[in-house]
């Protein structure tokens, strides 16, 4: 019995030589495992995954030393590179001048107004898109003391609160993933998100936060 899963609209967001979104295929991303400071053990992960088939890989840039390192590895790799980034809004901003095809950031946890405008700005004016990662483990406190622990529908409110972020700067190439360790849980975030927004979507099964919930 063949069972037709009808899919669902979303804009198109382009990540490189990509499209995301749309009635483009599905794309498969993985990320790095190493210091990404360590360049030639950082290339040979990234080859290793290119050969696995992985279209995107995703690098975290925690400090400068893996910003600087961003240029050279760029330079090797044959599929887009996403620079994923935590607080630091200095690391997006050079992760954009490295060559990153898109940014992995979420707006409101990278200080204030000012620092915010800075980075959509550089982001948009080099026509890059970002992905807005609401996960389970490492939701606003507010939004824990409002629904008790981490709902679908506290991860939602939480990627609302990014995206009014973004479009009070006439930003929208945005892509939304919505993580978390139990399965149901993150199938009903993505549901709910999807009734109310027509963003392209970014699926994973994982979790960040603290030892106790990021684990």
């Amino acid at each position: 019995m063949t069972y037709m899963i009808k899919r669902r609209k979303t804009r198109e967001v382009k990540v490189g030589n990509l499209i995301v979104g749309g009635e483009h295929a599905i794309t498969v991303q993985s990320m790095t495992t190493t210091k990404t400071h360590d360049i030639k053990a950082t290339l040979k992960e990234v080859e290793r995954l290119e050969e696995a088939g992985c279209h995107v890989i995703r690098i975290t840039v925690p400090d400068e030393r893996a910003a600087k390192a961003l240029y050279e590895i760029k330079k090797h790799m044959n599929v887009p590179l996403v620079a994923d980034i935590h607080f630091n809004y200095r690391m997006a901003l050079e992760a954009v001048d490295a060559g990153a095809d898109k940014i992995r950031i979420n707006p409101g946890n990278i200080g204030g107004k000012k620092r915010v405008k800075e980075v959509l700005d550089k982001v948009k004016g080099a026509k890059l898109p970002i992905r807005i990662g609401v996960n389970a483990g490492s939701l606003e406190k507010d939004l824990i003391e409002k629904y008790g622990y981490p709902t679908a529908e506290a991860m939602v409110e939480s990627a609302k609160r990014h995206i009014e972020i973004c479009k009070e700067h006439d930003f929208e190439d945005i892509i939304v993933s919505l993580k978390a360790s139990d399965v149901n849980l993150m199938i009903s975030a993505y549901q709910l998100f999807s009734e109310k927004f027509d963003y392209p979507l970014h699926l994973g099964v994982t979790e960040a936060g603290p030892t106790k919930s990021g684990t």
